[in-house]
C-alpha cells in the first residue's frame, strides 16, 4: 500500500481563514495530494492522501505556523488514492453543528486516551467507581458498520441533529461517566463541549477517536469496522481497508455525505 492517508483537526482561532485558504491551496497544488481541507474561524480540519514524502513535506510546512505546531495527524495506508480531487474550503464551522459550542480560546474538551478507556471498559467503571458509557456521535449508517459494544446510539442522520438529540436524552446520562467518540475526534470533542455546556457532568471525549483507539488498543470492546468517508469505505482495527464492507449502511444521502456533516473523511 503506497498511499498515506492522514486525518487531522485543531480548534484554534483563525482570524482570516480566506487568506490561509489561498496559501494552503497554493502549497498543496505543488504536491500529488488529494482530499479536503476545511477552514473556519474556529480552526482547521483536513483529510488528505498522497505519497508519504509529499504528505510529510506538507505537514512539516504547515507546522511552521505556530497555530498548527502541535497538530496531530492520524495515519493509515491504502493501495490507491481514495480521493478524486483536492478541495480547500472556508466554512462557517469546520464540523457543522449549527450551534456555537466551540470557542477556541477556551481550550479543548477534557479527553481520555485509548488505554484509559480500554481499562475503564474492562472494569465497567471509571477510577472513581462510576459507571462508564460510550456515546456514538456519528451518523446512524456509520454506527451500523461498527461501534463500541453497548454504545449509546441516538440514530442521528447527520451531526446537526446532535443538539436536539441531547435535549431528548440528557437525563439518561445523569450519574454516569460519558465518553463521546467518533471517527477521528472532531465530532466527539464538539459534542463533549456542548454536553458540558448543557450541564451534563463527567463528560469526556475519546482523544483521537476510533482511529487512535484502533492504533493503541486494537479491537478490544469494538465490534465491526470503522466507516470512513472515502473510497476505502471502512478500515479494520489494524487500519487496513475493507474490500467488501457491508453494503446496506454504505449509501447515505448526498446531504449526509457532505464534509461539513461528518467532519473527517477518514473523524478526523
Amino acid at each position: 500500500m503506497q498511499i498515506l492517508n492522514i486525518a487531522a483537526y485543531k480548534f484554534v482561532a483563525l482570524a482570516q481563514p480566506a487568506a490561509l485558504q489561498a496559501s494552503l491551496a497554493e502549497r498543496l497544488q505543488g504536491h500529488a495530494i488529494k482530499g479536503t481541507v476545511l477552514l473556519a474561524e474556529e480552526g482547521i480540519n483536513l483529510f488528505l492522501a498522497g505519497p508519504a514524502g509529499d504528505i510529510h513535506d506538507f505537514l512539516a510546512w504547515l507546522k511552521q505556523d505556530v497555530r498548527f505546531a502541535d497538530l496531530q495527524a492520524k495515519e493509515s495506508w491504502s493501495g490507491a488514492q481514495p480521493f478524486r480531487k483536492l478541495l480547500v474550503k472556508v466554512k462557517p464551522e469546520i464540523i457543522r453543528m449549527n450551534h456555537p459550542a466551540v470557542q477556541p480560546a477556551a481550550g479543548r474538551a477534557p479527553a481520555v486516551d485509548a488505554a484509559t478507556l480500554k481499562r475503564w471498559l474492562d472494569a465497567g467503571h471509571d477510577d472513581d467507581g462510576r459507571l462508564v458509557v460510550t456515546l456514538d456521535t456519528r451518523n446512524d449508517f456509520e454506527a451500523d458498520v461498527g461501534t463500541f459494544r453497548n454504545a449509546i446510539d441516538w440514530r442521528i442522520r447527520k451531526f446537526t441533529e446532535f443538539p436536539e438529540a441531547l435535549l431528548a436524552h440528557k437525563e439518561d446520562l445523569a450519574g454516569k461517566t460519558v465518553v463521546s467518540f467518533c471517527t477521528g475526534g472532531i465530532r466527539c470533542e464538539k459534542a463533549a463541549i456542548l454536553m458540558r455546556e448543557a450541564g451534563v457532568e463527567n463528560v469526556w471525549q475519546l482523544d483521537g477517536g476510533i482511529l487512535k483507539y484502533f492504533e493503541d488498543s486494537g479491537r478490544a470492546h469494538f465490534e465491526g469496522e470503522c466507516f470512513v468517508f472515502d473510497e476505502r469505505r471502512a478500515v479494520d482495527p489494524e487500519l487496513k481497508p475493507q474490500v467488501n464492507p457491508p453494503a446496506k449502511p454504505l449509501h447515505p444521502s448526498p446531504a449526509a455525505r457532505r464534509p461539513e456533516n461528518f467532519g473527517l473523511l477518514s473523524d478526523s
